[in-house]
């Protein structure tokens, strides 16, 4: 049999996929999950500690594996014939200019970038074959034998991930983020026969991703850490600034309904007058006219990028990948401002899908004529990643005995009663979703009648910045009644806007601008989430949480069942629900005779 192993190896958000011998994803994880640290940056997807119990959870004996990667084979040849002159020596890249270039990122950050690249594609599968090694150790043969290494296309994975993973028999994508091989946006079609075509790949070296990564560094915050979200965040604190915009659309042109981008002295002129009007210190708080002037130029540019895939890719189905598909505020509006009549954008649009993406691509080329999994199983499910063992709940239950082990019923109906009497809970149930975001199985869970209940959560767990909002995980049945223009939003991509009269009764979930970025839950895609939301909608009245990923921040979202008593312990969270185990902070109420 052979399985296939999907590797995003860009130099941030490294993750792995693996592909079933009927093309079902059996397992996909970023590697910031078992690593814990944020984003990875610079490790490796596979490493060999992890793929030893991957293969063998998952890879039979005397399978073969295909190993696939998420950058072409010619830009990795081009990367290595660069490697090899020199070019990404520590002396040779110290020489390059410290300037903004055409990217709208400094020079030398661009050509260290590139040569973190080149040293990802060169050992993509080393750490898999190095696992493999560990049963020839233990006196066995080789679990699998790899037969081959393949390398996509950057955008195609975007595109493959979004166009086979969504709901739809047809659909254009629209990709957009950093970088790709020959620029930072494309567009792809899916025809009705499951087939991925390229209708146009953008060239150069402008890009949308780093022009929000640049007001991202403007407004007071750090690219680098992958803190646009704080943008999109802040953006309604702010004002329109018509000098800001007027500087800030300088940045972008359109010709022919394509998008342009300016030289690097008028990228660098606008950088340095931006700077001059900034206030004595953004940072912290930000500077919130700058995010609300730069989400303002993001939908303008996307308006651009989307009106080009329908002029040249008209469908009603519209995917959005890449980095800025996490743009949930654009993504909650891009229909009403498109010819585009539904939206689907992955759990994980980001690098760390393309693992997935490659994996399918792999796939699709030992099996010609395949057309994406099987229609039950679309959309994808983000549940893709690892299991928390209730071993050290166990542990914990033999010295302290506020831990206990109720059953799934008992601690739904437990942790409903803790929340709605204002308790802040830890919920982890069942495999870790794939992307960045918490979708009702890594949780930090909260009532979200309480006005102050946003802060109380800041102050005692999450210790982040006041502006950001949280979000409103919703019975899918409920959400007409409760948001404007309602569509179903199973991976909290997109904003939509609260009824007006209903936000006083939830505002701790409707942020400054009156929206919220909704997840809607279903018994179908998360029977555990939708019970404890239904137990809580019969105490309250109310089928919404307040929910958030299950971290502080700068930490990627826990891994281990250690991870969530040591935040149990040292935060302000009243309990933690991990299975069907419960520890809470108060003693458990004494049992009625």
């Amino acid at each position: 049999m052979r399985y296939t192993l999907g590797l995003a190896t860009t130099f941030h958000d490294p993750a792995l996929a693996l592909v079933g011998p009927d093309g079902a994803v059996l397992f996909a994880e970023a590697a910031e999950r078992p690593l814990q640290v944020k984003r990875a940056p610079n490790c490796e997807p596979d490493p060999a500690g992890r793929m030893v119990g991957l293969l063998k959870e998952h890879v039979p004996p005397g399978s073969e594996l295909v190993v696939a990667s998420s950058w072409s084979a010619p830009f990795t040849e081009f990367l290595a014939a660069q490697a090899a002159a020199g070019a990404f020596a520590l002396e040779a890249l110290a020489r390059h200019s410290t300037a903004l270039n055409r990217s709208f990122v400094p020079e030398r950050a661009e050509r260290i970038f590139v040569a973190e690249l080149a040293q990802a594609q060169a050992r993509a599968g080393y750490g898999t074959l190095q696992a493999l090694n560990q049963d020839v150790r233990d006196g066995g043969r080789p679990r699998a034998k790899i037969v081959s290494q393949r390398r996509y296309p950057h955008h195609l994975a975007h595109a493959a991930l979004g166009l086979w993973g969504s709901p739809f028999e047809e659909a254009t994508a629209l990709i957009v983020d950093g970088m790709g091989e020959t620029g930072a946006a494309a567009i792809y079609r899916l025809t009705r026969e499951g087939r991925i075509e390229e209708v146009r790949r953008h060239r150069g070296r402008g890009s949308v991703g780093f022009l929000y990564g640049l007001v991202t560094d403007l407004a007071g915050f750090d690219q680098i850490k992958g803190e646009e979200w704080k943008v999109m965040g802040l953006a309604p604190y702010g004002r329109s600034d018509p000098e800001l915009m007027g500087l800030l659309r300088r940045l972008y042109g359109v010709a022919d309904g394509r998008l342009r981008f300016p030289d690097e002295a008028t990228i660098r002129a606008v950088a340095s007058e931006i700077v001059a009007r900034r206030p004595p210190d953004p940072d912290g708080e930000g500077w919130a006219d700058l995010a609300r002037c730069g989400q303002d130029l993001f939908a303008e540019v996307m308006d651009v990028l989307v009106a080009e895939a329908w002029r040249l890719a008209p469908s009603q189905n519209l995917v959005i990948s890449g980095g800025c598909g996490l743009n949930s505020s654009y993504n909650g509006r891009v229909l009403g401002r498109s010819g585009f009549e539904r939206l689907h954008v992955p759990s994980a649009p980001a690098d760390d899908g393309n693992a997935v993406g490659a994996a399918w691509l792999a796939y699709a080329e030992d099996n010609p004529g395949w057309t994406g999994p099987e229609w039950g199983s679309r959309p994808l499910s983000p549940y893709l990643g690892s299991r928390v063992s209730t071993e050290p709940m166990a542990r914990m239950a033999a010295w302290e005995p506020r831990a206990r082990r109720l059953g799934h019923a008992g601690v739904t109906s437990e942790a409903a009663r803790i929340l709605a009497e204002g308790g802040l809970v830890g919920w982890v149930q069942g495999r870790a979703e794939f992307g960045p975001r918490a979708l009702g199985n890594r949780s930090i869970l909260a009532d979200p009648r309480p006005e102050d209940a946003k802060d109380i959560l800041n102050a005692k767990v999450k210790y982040r910045e006041g502006f950001r909002p949280f979000a409103p995980a919703i019975l899918a049945e409920a959400g007409p009644d409760w948001f404007e223009d309602y569509a179903d939003s199973p991976y909290m991509e997109r904003t939509l806007v609260w009824r007006e009269a209903v936000r006083s009764r939830v505002p701790a979930v409707v942020h400054a601008d009156g929206t919220g970025r909704l997840q809607s839950v279903t018994a179908e895609r998360n029977p555990a989430f939708a019970a404890l939301i239904a137990a809580f909608a019969e105490r309250t009245g109310v089928p919404i949480l307040l929910n958030t990923s299950f971290n502080v921040m700068g930490r990627p979202i826990l891994h281990g069942a250690e991870d969530a008593i040591v935040m149990f312990c040292t935060t302000g969270l009243d309990a933690v629900v991990v299975e069907d185990w419960i520890v809470t902070k108060q003693a458990a109420p004494a049992r009625r005779p």
